[in-house]
């Protein structure tokens, strides 16, 4: 089994100088995962900047030599299966095969498909969309040329050269929370990534223990080892909305290890952070980096997936 990893979730909502100093910052205090999300605008303010994430990730991989980088998530009604396994294999190789490849449903209250003039599907059909999606992507990056005839994608004779840096393929991230979501992220993931809109710590600790034992059930069902997959919960604060983006785990170190160290326990093996949205949150962000990690990774090095 590989150690405990910290990922760390950044808005392209930057000027490219200053992102390039976060992905860089990121790779110095030692995390070991850079996130970038992925929507045509910020759903939550469309008129405020934002940059696009595919494009951003094969820049960052320039400004870095040892961090992963990765989309949590790029979203499957912004981009066909076949092209947006181009673009990954396109930054595998950019990134000396440094990339976790993160998908995901999308939103169905993000403007931005509107504002794109494409169909905005119920969360229904975006989990039957997506079964057939994920196996698109898993077969062109997985070989040489392929073939797929779905009710909702098809490919014919798709040709994927050169071949990945990351063999058999680079990893795949799948975002999952609601049932259907997460047997597919039993059956398809090598890191699962989950996160809790519960108002209160202690309802997101439940909702996340559910789930785990949901996607371990699921993987005893259809006889895969939950070991084998990578379990990641992404730290959100529901308040830091209303709160002018101030996070309640950057409160202090002492905060964000009390609250790590009651998340940790129930089988995770990934902890993600959000990239602080408030400067005065950053020298706490950077002690946590500093000084919480290297004692959490030690003490919680296993893990519960690869």
């Amino acid at each position: 089994m590989a150690g405990l990893r910290f990922q760390v979730l950044t808005l392209p909502n930057a000027p490219w100088d200053e992102l390039a100093g976060r992905f860089r910052r990121l790779e110095e205090l030692g995390f070991e995962v850079a996130a970038i999300a992925d929507h045509f605008v910020d759903w939550t303010n469309p008129p405020s900047p934002w940059l696009e994430a595919w494009t951003l990730l094969a820049a960052a991989a320039r400004e870095t030599s040892r961090i992963r980088l990765c989309t949590c998530v790029s979203q499957i009604p912004l981009r066909d299966p076949a092209m947006f396994a181009r673009q990954a294999l396109t930054v595998d190789h950019v990134s000396a095969g440094r990339l976790d490849v993160g998908l995901g449903l999308g939103l169905p209250i993000d403007p931005s498909y509107d504002m794109m003039g494409i169909p905005n599907w119920s969360n229904a059909e975006r989990a039957a969309r997506f079964r057939e999606y994920v196996a698109i992507v898993d077969l062109l990056l997985s070989n040489e040329t392929s073939s797929f005839e779905g009710r909702y994608y098809r490919i014919r004779d798709a040709i994927m050269n050169p071949r990945p840096v990351q063999r058999p393929r680079p990893p795949l991230l799948i975002a999952a929370m609601g049932p259907r979501m997460l047997e597919q992220a039993a059956e398809h993931a090598d890191i699962w990534n989950s996160l809790s809109f519960a108002e209160t710590f202690e309802k997101q600790l439940a909702e996340t223990r559910e789930r785990i034992d949901r996607v371990s059930a699921h993987c005893a069902a259809i006889g895969r080892d939950p070991g084998d997959i990578i379990f990641s919960y992404q730290m959100f604060d529901p308040a830091a909305r209303t709160s002018g983006g101030f996070f309640n785990c950057y409160e202090s170190p002492e905060r964000f290890r009390e609250m790590a160290e009651r998340l940790l326990p129930l089988g995770l093996s990934e902890l993600g952070l959000y990239y602080p949205m408030r400067e005065e949150q950053l020298p706490v962000f950077e002690r946590i980096a500093q000084d919480v990690l290297p004692a959490l990774r030690k003490s919680h090095g296993g893990g519960s997936g690869t």
